[in-house]
């Protein structure tokens, strides 16, 4: 079956090919059996609603889903709903975070899936995994032609020093952590040290952190202590910034996180704060 994949956004894991689109149905059609609506984000829900309309007009089968309807992820198909490269070889999370969708959506479980192809992994919290099935998966990044990235990031609490020795192994070329409240600190203090002790130095930027910034109760000097306690725990920086469910953000925030995900003026502020 030839399924066109349609997506209210494009971003940088959004399949390329000619059965992907992220428009109305464009006039002539190439030959297709059904169409799939693949929303995200709550707040695309409006304009998924939009091409979910335009589609119908086509006389073809339409069908919305996707995580913004709180469904559980089916099996993984490389260059489905993501592009080539990109791979989920689990799904879910034991954690119960504040401002996480995840355990929710997929039923409090963690499930390890079939392990195909890719060097972006994207999986909810991969540590998290039996040593069996993450071994397996670092057996899969040896194969890939690219160094992997491990984009759905790692949680520091559960790093260990033979994840560390997989990580150097396979040449990784970023991994990211996450730093967003007081109680992630202390890990991620250690995280860092593993790291270094494991030959991933600093000055590589190997190692980086997302930080959520912006949600009720946050403050731009908090946040900001936040960014700047990551670097010094050994990882860049890295700002994202809180949408409530509409997808709406305060614009003072808005400004405040471009200046977090530049490298270059993320380097000169830190230079200058540790020079002064």
């Amino acid at each position: 079956m030839k399924i066109a994949r349609v997506f209210p956004r494009r971003t940088t894991a959004t399949p390329d090919d000619e059965f992907a689109f992220t428009t109305p149905p464009p006039k002539i059609l190439p030959d297709i059996d059904e169409v799939h609506i693949s929303v995200t984000f709550t707040y695309d829900m409006e304009k998924a609603e939009q091409l979910a309309e335009a589609w119908y007009k086509t006389g073809l089968p339409v069908k919305l889903g996707g995580p913004a309807f709180n469904e559980p992820g089916g099996e993984f198909v490389p260059g489905h709903y993501l592009k080539q490269g990109y791979v989920i070889t689990s799904r879910g999370c034991p954690n119960r975070c504040t401002h996480c969708s995840v355990p929710k959506r997929e039923g409090y479980i963690l499930r390890e899936l079939p392990i195909k192809d890719g060097f972006n992994i994207l999986d909810d919290n991969l540590l998290a995994c039996s040593e069996k099935h993450i071994r397996e998966v670092f057996e899969m990044l040896k194969r890939q032609a690219e160094k992997p990235v491990f984009t759905g990031g790692l949680e520091a609490r559960l790093l260990q020093s033979w994840h560390v020795d997989l990580l150097r192994e396979v040449k990784t070329k970023r991994m990211y952590f996450a730093y967003d409240t007081p109680d992630d600190y202390e890990p991620l203090v250690q995280a860092g040290k593993l790291l270094r002790d494991g030959g991933f130095t600093k000055a590589s930027n190997t190692a980086k952190c997302y930080i959520l910034i912006g949600y009720p109760g946050d403050t731009v000097e908090k946040a900001e202590k936040r960014l700047r306690d990551a670097w010094k725990a050994g990882f860049f920086p890295f700002a994202m910034l809180y949408r409530d469910g509409k997808g709406k953000v305060q614009q003072d925030w808005k400004q405040f996180q471009r200046l977090w995900v530049r490298p270059q003026i993320i380097y000169q502020m830190l230079k200058e704060r540790n020079n002064a």
